[in-house]
């Protein structure tokens, strides 16, 4: 289990903060508000700007910290005890501190055309019958956001050149589809920044438990199907060669 340090900590918090400014700003540019709001909003924007944003940071910060920026993606990586639980819990307060820095900076810079969308926040869209679907959606995407990422990051099958691309291509996806149902979070870092400077909570246990919930499927998927068949899995032991002569009994 890897140790981490300062320099990680400061990685994680100043990646999720450039990550949730990235993210709250175009839905504050890009997302139409009203009624029907999520169909004046282009989420081929929304989508494809959160992807390369998450993409290029973990490029930046995955050699000091992995690059997370997500603590539904942390918990994964302590359930398969790549990240040791003290670092982990660090990991996602720096992670917390850095999208609400990110959705002040937002605030700051877009203060007047913030406020028809609380500044970025996700909420859980009229499309869908309450915050119990709502949650379905997030666990979903944190389901495949943390799997991947597990995969391509840690495992000895993934692809670990292509994990920054994995990753900021599997957010792409997801954001374009679970966008205009819950505003496509799938982090609890991205919907507290915003939830709290925009005081739009969106429906709280939908980003809180989805992702959670989330996070530990990807875990047993990853434990059970992925690390437990195919090239690479454990193999039983050979037997030794019995010497020439011996009988059985």
């Amino acid at each position: 289990m890897e140790q981490r340090g300062l320099a990680a900590y400061l990685a994680e918090l100043i990646g999720t903060f450039l990550l949730v400014f990235f993210i709250t700003s175009v839905v504050v540019l890009f997302v139409a508000t009203g009624n029907q709001a999520q169909f004046g909003s282009d989420y081929a924007v929304v989508g494809l700007a959160q992807g390369l944003a998450l993409f290029g940071l973990v490029v930046v910060f995955r050699a000091a910290s992995d690059g997370h920026f997500n603590p539904a993606v942390t918990l994964g990586a302590a359930a398969i005890k790549k990240i040791a639980p003290v670092d982990a819990l660090i990991y996602m307060l720096a992670q917390l501190s850095g999208g609400v820095l990110g959705a002040l900076l937002t605030k700051g810079l877009l203060l007047d055309e913030g406020r028809a969308t609380n500044y970025g926040a996700a909420e859980v869209s009229g499309l869908l019958g309450g915050n119990f679907q709502g949650s379905i959606v997030e666990a979903l995407g944190a389901f495949v956001l943390v799997l991947v990422v597990l995969v391509a990051l840690y495992s000895n099958k993934g692809p670990k050149d292509w994990a920054p691309f994995a990753y900021g291509t599997t957010l792409t996806f997801l954001v374009m589809v679970g966008g205009p149902l819950t505003g496509g979070a799938f982090n609890p870092a991205r919907w507290f920044g915003p939830a709290l400077v925009g005081n739009e909570w969106g429906g709280v246990w939908p980003y809180v438990v989805g992702p959670i919930v989330g996070a530990i499927v990807a875990v047993a998927v990853f434990r059970f199907v992925i690390e437990a068949s195919g090239p690479g899995s454990p193999k039983p032991a050979a037997t030794p060669p019995k010497p020439a002569g011996s009988s059985t009994p």
